[in-house]
C-alpha cells in the first residue's frame, strides 16, 4: 500500500498540473509516483484474485485450472 504522504503528493501534483502546469522535475516525480502506485495496485489486485474461489449456483467449485494451480502453489483453499 502506498503511504498517505505519497498519495497526497500524487493528488497535489495532479491538481497543480490542471491549474498551472508542472515543471520538468515535477513531471518526472509524477511519472515515478504513478508507476509506483500502479505497481502497488496491480500487486494488491493479483493477491486478491489469487485468493478467489469461484463457485457455481449449485455450489460446485468452478475455479479456473490456472488459478487452482497458483492457489495450490501458495497453499490456498486447501488445494492439493
Amino acid at each position: 500500500m502506498l503511504s498517505s504522504e505519497k498519495m497526497d503528493r500524487i493528488n497535489s501534483l495532479a491538481k497543480k498540473a490542471k491549474e498551472s502546469g508542472l515543471s520538468e522535475q515535477e513531471k518526472e516525480e509524477q511519472k515515478e509516483l504513478r508507476q509506483e502506485y500502479l505497481a502497488t495496485f496491480r500487486s494488491g489486485m493479483r493477491h486478491h484474485i489469487e485468493g478467489m474461489k469461484v463457485v457455481d449456483p449449485e455450489g460446485k467449485d468452478v475455479t479456473p485450472d490456472k488459478l487452482k494451480k497458483i492457489q495450490k502453489e501458495k497453499g490456498l483453499h486447501n488445494r492439493k
